[in-house]
């Protein structure tokens, strides 16, 4: 049985008080809290294990290098990955993106051809491709929505031409909630030849990835959305590109030889990871991904599922609400504005009443420029979360909205 009360006994922060309030953390679409476990092995590390990985021949060089490949083999098996030599350890999604739109850019974009984005991108899916737009003059084409948050599949079909070369989609938005149907956008770039990319920053925490099955050619997460320790991410590729991509960044590790007259490349997975790694964050990774792995993504799915359905139910009570993201396929967080009420007011309100929330526009602004608004006040759920933490922040909410 999913005993979440059992289960946030291994989260010790979330037994603190906030202004002499219990603590209702549901920001966690921001950055989740870590599990003792996690926490633990961090400390293990440096205080037992701690030695730069791969260069060394002694005995604690070799051990931790072993802890980083293992952690490797953890994420590959988590994601079901062909092969390590598919998984680059990266600081998080936004390196994951800004390395492949700079690599997979030089190796297969020239000027007018085009990469297809949707129009509820985080910032992280968008402004590297306007990086390249600048170095290459790639045009970008965007997908557009319906009123609940849906992409519009039919006008997706309609943005390919023979320019087209890529397409890079969040799995899950990270402002609506909406779980893209990436199987099929997948499928229909595939039968034009194209490659598909995967934001999957607010789906991997949340609902069982098996790349694989979706046939992803890239999937992209970060290792503190899904209880892991900041710094850490993960770019999947699949082995047939990533041979073809040039390096990132140079320095150490990703060589095989350098003189001054030529540098030949290191294999992959290590090409694309220059410079000393944070080998005790990714053992902290491989620590939440095993977590996760024991507690079931089925499971965690269903737990999320049915608090953002009871959330929704209870949020659309209040007087005034405006829920923004209402898609058949939602979950785990839920973005809204009471009223008249500033966003940024009502979330410091609710902060004096414990309840953590984000406001703002959430690193999406061409969304908020598309549903007309500034920015919204964001409760995201994880794991831990529980329906009488949804009910405080409805009385919360209800408390603030009497206020105005």
């Amino acid at each position: 049985m999913y005993d979440v009360y059992k289960i946030r006994e291994d989260f010790p922060i979330l037994g603190r008080e906030v202004y002499k309030r219990p603590l209702v953390y549901l920001d966690n679409g921001a950055t989740t809290q870590k599990p003792r476990v996690v926490v633990d092995s961090l400390v293990n590390e440096y205080y037992s294990v701690n030695a730069n990985v791969h260069r060394g021949v002694h005995f604690l060089s070799q051990q931790a290098t072993e802890l980083h490949e293992a952690s490797r083999e953890t994420v590959r098996r988590f994601i079901n990955a062909r092969s390590i030599s598919e998984i680059i350890f990266t600081r998080g999604t936004t390196e994951s993106m800004n390395l492949l739109a700079y690599s997979f850019g030089e190796a297969f974009l020239k000027d007018g051809d085009e990469v297809i984005v949707s129009v509820m991108e985080h910032h992280s899916n968008i402004v590297p491709w306007q990086l390249l737009q600048s170095r290459k003059n790639i045009v970008l084409k965007v997908i557009p929505m319906n009123d609940k948050g849906e992409l519009l599949m039919d006008e997706y079909k309609a943005l390919f031409t023979e320019k087209t070369k890529l397409v890079s989609v969040a799995h899950v938005s990270n402002v609506l909630g909406t779980i893209n149907p990436v199987k099929e956008i997948i499928k229909i770039a595939h039968g034009h030849g194209v490659p598909v990319a995967i934001d999957g920053a607010q789906s991997t925490p949340h609902i069982p990835v098996d790349v694989q099955d979706l046939d992803a050619d890239f999937f992209a997460f970060s290792g503190h959305k899904i209880y892991g320790p900041t710094g850490v991410g993960v770019l999947y590729g699949k082995e047939d590109f990533l041979e073809k991509m040039p390096p990132y960044q140079g320095g150490g590790e990703m060589i095989q030889n350098v003189s001054f007259e030529k540098t030949t490349f290191n294999d992959l997975p290590f090409k694309f990871e220059a410079g000393t790694p944070d080998y005790v964050a990714t053992t902290g990774l491989a620590k939440a991904l095993d977590y996760c792995s024991a507690l079931g993504m089925e499971n965690i799915a269903a737990h999320e599922q049915e608090l953002t359905r009871y959330a929704m139910e209870r949020m659309h009570q209040i007087e005034g609400m405006r829920i923004f993201g209402e898609a058949k396929e939602k979950d785990a967080v839920i973005s809204f504005l009471v009223g008249d009420i500033h966003h940024l007011d009502l979330g410091t309100l609710l902060d004096r009443l414990g309840i953590a929330v984000r406001t703002g526009h959430h690193c999406a602004e061409p969304l908020m420029r598309r549903l007309g608004i500034e920015g919204t006040v964001r409760a995201s759920f994880a794991l831990y979360n529980t329906k009488e933490e949804i009910d405080a922040l409805v009385a919360g909410i209800e408390r603030v909205r009497k206020m105005f």
